[in-house]
C-alpha cells in the first residue's frame, strides 16, 4: 500500500461520513468539490459515484409553500463547475446524466407581474417539477426552468428550456426547440421540422 493511500483513505471516509450526516443521502464514491453554497442539505439526496464540481449552488427550499421539497441526483451523474440548481418543490436528475459548466436548473422563477414593485419584493412563482432524464447531456450555459428533458436527449449550449423535451431528441435555442430525433429504424439522429417530424 502506498503512503498516499494511507493518508487519503481516512480523509475520504471522514468526508463521506460528514456528507451522509449533512445530506438526506450521500452515496459511496460521490464528491462535491468546493461548493459555493448549499441550502436545505437534508432535502438533497445524492446517489453513488456522483461528481459535482467547484462553485456549485444547490438549494432545496420550499419558498412557495410546497409540502415537500427535494433535489434528487441519481447514480453516476456528472455536474460541471458553477452549476446553480434551485428547487422549491422537486428537481430530479436521473442516472448518468452529464451536465456541463454554468447550467441553471430551477422549478421556480421570480414574479415580475407588477412593474412598480422591485422584482426582489414580489416573491417566487412555483413552476412544474423538473426532471432531467437518464443519460442525457445538458450543454454549457443552459437554463432549464419548470420543464423536463427526456432520457438520452441533448440540449445544445446556451439554450433555454421552458417546455418539455421528449426522450431521444436534440434541442437548441432560446426557447429550445427540437431539431433532431433518434430514428430507431435507421439507427441515426435525423433532422426534424418544427412539428418534430423527420425531414425526408
Amino acid at each position: 500500500m502506498r503512503i498516499a493511500d494511507i493518508v487519503h483513505k481516512p480523509v475520504g471516509l471522514a468526508r463521506l461520513l460528514v456528507n451522509r450526516y449533512r445530506f438526506g443521502a450521500f452515496g459511496r464514491s460521490s464528491r462535491i468539490s468546493k461548493p459555493d453554497k448549499i441550502e436545505g442539505s437534508r432535502s438533497i439526496f445524492i446517489g453513488r459515484n456522483v461528481g459535482i464540481y467547484s462553485g456549485c449552488w444547490l438549494a432545496a427550499r420550499p419558498l412557495t409553500g410546497a409540502a415537500e421539497c427535494s433535489i434528487v441526483i441519481e447514480d453516476g451523474v456528472r455536474i460541471g463547475r458553477f452549476a446553480h440548481i434551485y428547487a422549491t418543490e422537486k428537481i430530479h436528475i436521473s442516472k448518468n446524466a452529464l451536465i456541463a459548466d454554468k447550467v441553471y436548473i430551477a422549478d421556480n422563477q421570480h414574479c415580475y407581474s407588477n412593474p412598480n414593485v422591485p422584482v426582489i419584493a414580489q416573491g417566487v412563482i412555483q413552476k412544474k417539477p423538473v426532471s432531467i432524464g437518464e443519460g442525457c447531456w445538458i450543454g454549457e450555459n443552459v437554463c432549464v426552468i419548470g420543464a423536463s428533458v427526456g432520457a438520452h436527449s441533448v440540449v445544445g449550449a446556451n439554450s433555454v428550456v421552458t417546455s418539455d423535451i421528449p426522450d431521444y431528441c436534440v434541442a437548441v435555442g432560446a426557447p429550445a426547440r427540437i431539431v433532431k430525433r433518434y430514428d430507431f429504424e435507421t439507427e441515426n439522429w435525423r433532422r426534424t421540422d418544427s412539428k418534430g417530424d423527420f425531414i425526408k
